[in-house]
């Protein structure tokens, strides 16, 4: 009997199905990061002068070279297209941003940055109203009325 090693045959560990830790550290390395320089820095498009954005995730690729970035954005006046206006400008300071986060993070290289819009939160609020509709306020109270 011969063991398959990996090279030849199956191998009998599976793939790893998500992010590595290694990922998982370095994208919350960036996400602080950027908090921190989305919070200090003045970035001249007027569609981010009054917003604050919440970073909720950051998604690293495998080389740590690309960075997925989730954000929200909160503020008076923001809505749904005010979001994508917000997302688009975030991307187009994208390039300004990679440099402020090369300066205070201690990588090897400073990852490529992807800003989208993080639907989480509105996914969040519709399941919270769902929980408040009265027909499903029924269904979750126990029935005590038929036990005797």
């Amino acid at each position: 009997m011969s063991r398959a090693s990996p090279r030849h045959g199956k191998s009998r560990h599976a793939a790893p199905s998500g992010p590595s830790q290694r990922q998982l550290r370095a994208g919350e390395l960036i996400r602080h990061a950027l908090v921190e320089i989305l919070r200090e820095e003045h970035l001249a498009d007027p569609v981010l002068a009054d917003v604050s954005v919440t970073v909720s995730e950051v998604r690293m690729s495998s080389d740590l070279k690309h960075a997925i970035c989730f954000v929200e954005p909160l503020g008076a006046g923001v809505t749904g297209a005010a979001t994508q206006d917000v997302v688009k400008a975030l991307n187009g300071a994208a390039k300004l941003l990679r440099g402020r986060l090369g300066r205070v993070i201690d990588m090897r290289f400073t990852p490529d940055l992807k800003f989208f819009h993080d639907d989480s939160f509105a996914h969040a609020a519709r399941i919270d109203s769902l929980f408040d509709n009265p027909l499903v306020q029924k269904d979750l109270q126990p029935d005590d009325a038929g036990e005797d």
